[in-house]
């Protein structure tokens, strides 16, 4: 079979300066504009153009603002923060800071072909999808890659096929090509460097280790229904291995939770079991929840099914179904509810409900490898926002040039 991955036609690789967290890394909005604000060249002015100091002040809607995003990329590349290339792969190394243990995690930026994308058993195709999503957000993605004609935030794939053969590839690669083509450090210290390949032995062979099994998607679910969407023939990805990826845990913050100290009676009359917590609350093992409120905090253990498969007896799963939907009666996308990554600490979530930014602070223990990857052979979806991977791959290293209609 023919691999679904494939070089970029015309890609655009930073200079530096430009990388930045995902438009999704976020627990609060308000973090976007001030990194846009301490760098205008940040790519989140572009992902997020209605986040920027000028859009706020101005009180613009994404869709008002995606002129200035289209303009301000076209400006970046016009003042040398981007030079083109042509029919290239870039190959990604992450490295951790030396106090984090300095581990090493690589991948390849390449486009995939859309329509391997299968989100159900019956539904053929390499690239699994494997949550629900957020319509709203898809059409933003949507509109935005029309409005600049550019893909910026790459999807994240794990390789489960040929995982190995693609990590020591990677290895052996970035180890001898030299200096790689541009450098940058995100907020928690990590390096990212990117190399781009050209074409020839070596990049056939980075082509056919990262199309040779099927691709599961970790990061960038609307990512990829945008690209089905938006009638794009391949999406921008990063194809990472299973050696170079860990899963955090991904929390909620709820605002506007009515009667917030008699939620353990709601959620008790629920059918769940409920304990005051000694201390404070944590990221918790498997099978309990944390709540933290101003009331008090608490762990909780909410009613599975009998005869629940994988899927429901997932923690998110309960949380969704159980706190969300029947205690609290809200839906999943309710703008009250943020979905909160595990890069941002049990303390941190407790320090919103304590300064009355949230009513709310729910702690969830990550998804196991494991489950993650028998819910994806089995072609089910995951709970909404239940992985964070990371390292996560950064946008605005290496932008795709879109094809002309």
């Amino acid at each position: 079979m023919q691999s679904p991955a494939h070089p970029i036609g015309r890609a655009w690789i930073s200079a530096g300066g430009t990388g930045a967290q995902n438009y999704d890394e976020f627990a609060d909005d308000r973090e976007i504009t001030e990194i846009v604000r301490a760098n205008p060249a940040s790519a989140l002015a572009v992902e997020m153009p209605h986040r920027t100091p000028e859009a706020v002040a101005a009180g613009q809607s994404f869709t008002d603002s995606l002129p200035a995003a289209a303009a301000r990329f076209a400006a970046l590349r016009e003042q040398g923060r981007y030079r083109a290339a042509e029919q290239v792969v870039g190959l990604y190394r992450i490295t951790e800071p030396d106090a984090a243990g300095g581990a090493v995690s690589y991948g390849v930026f390449c486009l995939v072909d859309t329509d391997q994308i299968s989100t159900s058993a019956d539904e053929p195709g390499l690239v699994i999808r494997n949550e629900d999503v957020f319509v709203a957000k898809v059409k933003e993605r949507v509109a935005l890659a029309d409005a600049i004609g550019h893909l910026l935030s790459p999807i994240l794939l794990l390789q489960t096929g040929s995982g190995a053969e693609l990590q020591a590839l990677l290895v052996e690669l970035t180890g001898r090509l030299g200096a790689p083509d541009v450098t940058d450090t995100d907020p928690q210290g990590r390096s990212h460097q990117v190399w781009a390949l050209r074409p020839g032995a070596d990049q056939d062979r980075v082509l056919a280790a990262a199309g040779g099994g099927e691709l599961i998607v970790a990061d960038g679910n609307h990512r990829s229904l945008a690209a089905q969407v938006g009638g794009l023939p391949r999406f921008l990805a990063v194809v990472t291995t299973p050696e170079s990826v860990h899963i955090q845990p991904y929390h909620r913050l709820v605002r506007d939770v009515p009667d917030v100290a008699g939620l353990p009676d709601r959620l008790r009359a629920a059918g769940a079991e409920v304990a005051p917590l000694p201390g404070p609350a944590e990221v918790p093992p498997p099978g309990t929840v944390h709540l933290h409120t101003a009331a008090g905090s608490y762990a909780v253990r909410l009613p599975v099914p009998a005869g629940a498969g994988v899927v429901d007896r997932l923690d998110y799963s309960a949380v969704e179904s159980v706190l969300v939907r029947e205690v609290l009666d809200l839906d999943p996308a309710d703008k009250r509810i943020s979905y909160v990554g595990g890069d941002y600490p049990a303390s941190w979530l407790r320090g919103e409900v304590d300064a009355g930014r949230a009513d709310l602070a729910v702690l969830i223990a990550p998804v196991s490898v494991a489950d993650f990857v028998a819910v994806n052979l089995d072609r089910a979806r995951m709970p909404r926002k239940s992985t964070w991977f990371t390292p996560k791959a950064r946008a605005g290293l290496l932008a795709a040039e879109l094809p002309s209609a």
